[in-house]
């Protein structure tokens, strides 16, 4: 397969209401162990919408499958996606939290928003139903952004942490990250450049190359509900999937993803194995064996 343009980023369209999910997938653990959003009717998605997807997340607890677009915030657990927002924002960052209610966002306003452009950060404390502005509205779109145990990383053009979305301070990295990789549970956040891997472990605010790791286009942590995780799945510019026990430090290469990838999310899987999904140019697709194989995450 002819390897792609690293971080030409979620430029293709796939039809959302092919993006259904069914989640047979286990995800246990490998060891025992405030704005009111409005009375409104959900839009669902009309079967020849194709959305741009910038983010994918799979609530550990809930099973729970949201797409972050080009349109706006999608449920995708059913048949049919639903829209998620009451506002249409184009989300081209978005973060969950520790809180499954409580998500970061940034991009830029739809039509009938009434948000700046671009529109900062914004919060949403009601699973992305109304969303809040924080800071930088006008100012700054994070096209990568990421939750910490101390708070947020985002990019905009200059790497910044914050520990309440309204105050930041800039970063001395001078990198620019095609995605931020952090949990809610940990310190430990991994940034996927050009030039390869980058690896903070105090969110942020200082930051070292990874020697020998492979050149990786999109990276996620695979969170458990029982421990902060360890596990991290990579995947490089031509669709080869790596995993890695250890929070990024060292890498094991272990399948392939045939499509496009849009985004990418894991969690804790069976046999100490991440359970991995992937937006793809061609719709979802999912994995139960750490990425050794793929197959459309259809009903």
């Amino acid at each position: 397969m002819t390897p792609r343009n690293i971080f030409l980023r979620k430029n293709t369209r796939f039809s959302i209401a092919g993006a259904t999910l069914a989640l047979p997938l286990a995800l246990a653990g490998c060891t025992s162990a405030t704005t009111s959003a409005p009375e409104t009717t959900p839009a669902t998605a009309p079967a020849a919408t194709s959305q741009h997807v910038h983010g994918i997340y799979v609530d550990q607890v809930s099973s729970k499958v949201l797409l972050a677009t080009h349109e706006g915030l999608y449920d995708a657990t059913s048949k049919t996606p639903v829209k998620v927002s009451t506002d249409t924002i184009d989300l081209m960052g978005f973060t969950p939290t520790a809180d499954p209610e409580v998500f970061y966002g940034s991009g830029h306003p739809g039509p009938g928003s009434a948000l700046p452009n671009p529109v900062g950060l914004i919060r949403s404390t009601d699973a992305g139903k109304t969303w809040e502005r924080l800071s930088r509205q006008g100012k700054s779109d994070f096209h990568a952004l990421s939750a910490t145990d101390h708070g947020l990383v985002a990019f905009d053009g200059k790497l910044s942490t914050s520990a309440d979305g309204i105050t930041w301070e800039k970063s001395s990295a001078s990198f620019s990250p095609a995605v931020l990789a952090g949990n809610p549970a940990t310190s430990v956040v991994l940034a996927t450049t050009q030039q390869g891997l980058q690896r903070s472990i105090n969110s942020g605010k200082t930051w070292g190359a990874v020697p020998d790791a492979p050149l990786m286009q999109f990276v996620a942590f695979a969170p458990s509900p029982e421990k902060a995780p360890t596990d991290a799945v990579g995947i490089a510019p031509d669709g080869s999937v790596h995993i890695s026990t250890d929070a990024g430090l060292t890498w094991t290469p272990t399948g392939r993803v045939e499509s496009e990838v849009q985004a990418l999310t894991a969690l804790a899987g069976d046999s100490c194995k991440p359970a991995i999904w992937v937006s793809t140019a061609t719709g979802v697709q999912s994995s139960s064996d750490g990425g050794a194989t793929f197959g459309p995450a259809t009903p």
